[in-house]
């Protein structure tokens, strides 16, 4: 059981909460924050019979139409309906999940004059594995995310669909299942549902929780195939980043030289002078990813411990601020940012699967005794290229884009869910790339025997072998392939 407070939320506790399935509860200082907030609205309303956006006035460009007190349920609840507009493909469950969650602590901070009700069925969605049926398409990433956050608070009311029991069921029949009723939204609440940056923060901790696996995973993997090039140990020595003391950097030299410690192939006289970049500069490329990752860790640290929905309530402050904080630009940018770092991985690996298959350093041509007769590991290499490619291509910024909408009035928006989705598909398939590439390195290494490589490579070369064969002669590769994917997924490695 994880308790939902108001006190920060980390990466790491969000790891536990899903690889463990647990299941959250309010503290008390979360309810009683919620609660006060909305009794704090429900005075003022009394108090106040002038607009206050959002509560008692249209949405947008139609901020300056008063609505009438016996209006302001019915408001609330066309708001969500009508927003509910999303599109394309549907929104994985991992992630929807992910937004149940983030909604939830966001609301839990007491300044959004919600129901504590509708907080706790939001929690009764998340611990009963009901995933509201979200679309990818349909959020400009400021105003919050309108479209997909509509579509997470339809259930709520009873309407749209939802997954349950393993399929998709219209929202009535699981809470009638269940025995809940829909709720009815009072003033502000829908606003408070639809407002905030989930869509585009959940994609964001999805991968960078991802990420943290994949950076490990790409030292690894490159220290088996500089092992398996024959490649010098001399670019990862302490001093030559001692003089360019990037933090990345010199993390990154660090592991390779502990991956590699007590290699008899690594330690052996070389022929040659210097390696290829993709190899030589492994510190000084997987590095700037390492740093640019913990810049966007940040980020999203900040963003997902933060009230990003609109108004604002400030019972203390008696004050109800309509501003900008649902504004996703924080994330666009950082997810922009992590999209290039995680396809500069996938570059710089498929090219050390490029070499590998070269014929060089007197590893046979594409990775097979006899070349020619067997094509080998030729075209997994042409794979390897078309995802990185892919990739470059998914690397043009979303930030850096905007359309108006809103009549004029939302005329600068962030374009963050656009980049939150390309993100994710970057994600994907630098895992891919780099299970590719030691699908080559550890059949590249086979051909050093009897010479070893280290106790740690050694040990990741006996558990994927498990997996995946040596490859003899030609077969079909692609169910290889999709097992050393399935390998990097469920491998924590450790040196």
């Amino acid at each position: 059981m994880h308790q939902i407070t108001t006190s920060k939320i980390e990466l790491q506790t969000i790891s536990e909460i899903l690889s463990a399935n647990k299941k959250l509860t309010l503290s008390d200082d979360a309810k009683n924050n919620i609660t006060r907030c909305r009794e704090y609205l429900n005075k003022k309303m009394a108090s106040q019979k002038g607009p206050i956006y959002g509560i008692n006035t249209g949405f947008g460009s139609l901020c300056n139409v008063v609505i009438p007190d016996e209006d302001l349920e019915k408001l609330q609840q066309n708001l969500v309906m009508s927003h509910a507009c999303g599109t394309g493909d549907e929104v994985p469950q991992e992630i929807v999940k992910l937004m149940l969650l983030l909604k939830i602590q966001a609301l839990s901070y007491g300044r959004s004059a919600v129901q504590l009700q509708t907080v706790e069925r939001l929690v009764d969605f998340f611990n009963n594995d009901i995933y509201p049926v979200v679309y990818q398409q349909g959020s400009l990433g400021a105003s919050g995310d309108l479209s997909p956050l509509a579509h997470m608070s339809l259930p709520l009311l009873g309407l749209g669909e939802v997954f349950y029991n393993g399929k998709k069921q219209a929202a009535a029949d699981v809470l009638k299942q269940l025995n809940l009723k829909p709720i009815t939204l009072r003033s502000k609440e829908g606003l408070a549902l639809l407002n905030g940056t989930q869509f585009m923060s959940a994609y964001g901790v999805w991968c960078l929780l991802q990420t943290r696996k994949l950076s490990v995973s790409a030292d690894v993997i490159g220290a088996i195939s500089l092992d398996a090039f024959d490649g010098r140990i001399d670019p990862f020595k302490p001093h030559i980043h001692a003089i360019r003391p990037h933090k990345g950097q010199i993390k990154t030299a660090e592991n390779m030289r502990k991956l590699l410690e007590g290699s008899e192939i690594i330690n052996r006289k070389k022929e040659h002078v210097q390696d290829p970049y993709s190899f030589r500069c492994i510190p000084q490329v997987h590095g700037a990813s390492k740093d640019a990752i913990e810049y966007v860790e940040n980020v999203f640290l900040t963003e997902i411990n933060s009230v990003t929905d609109n108004p604002t309530v400030f019972p203390d402050e008696d004050e109800i601020i309509s501003g900008g904080n649902f504004h996703g630009q924080p994330l666009a940018l950082a997810l922009d940012f992590l999209a290039i770092a995680l396809s500069e991985l996938g570059s710089i690996s498929e090219r050390r699967t490029y070499q590998l298959i070269s014929g060089t350093r007197g590893l046979p041509a594409f990775l097979v005794a006899k070349p020619g007769l067997n094509s080998g590991f030729m075209i997994p290499q042409y794979t390897a290229a078309s995802i990185a490619s892919q990739n470059k291509q998914l690397c043009s910024p979303a930030s850096v884009d905007s359309i108006v909408s809103s009549n004029g009035q939302e005329d600068h928006v962030s374009m963050g869910a656009n980049a939150a989705t390309k993100c994710y598909k970057v994600v994907e398939n630098l895992q891919r790339i780099l299970a590719i590439e030691i699908f080559n390195a550890t059949q590249a290494l086979q051909f050093r025997r009897p010479l070893k490589s280290s106790s740690v490579i050694e040990k990741v070369i006996t558990d994927y072998r498990k997996l995946v064969p040596f490859v003899d002669e030609d077969k079909i590769m692609y169910t290889q392939i999709d097992q050393s994917v399935q390998f990097l997924k469920q491998t924590d490695f450790v040196f």
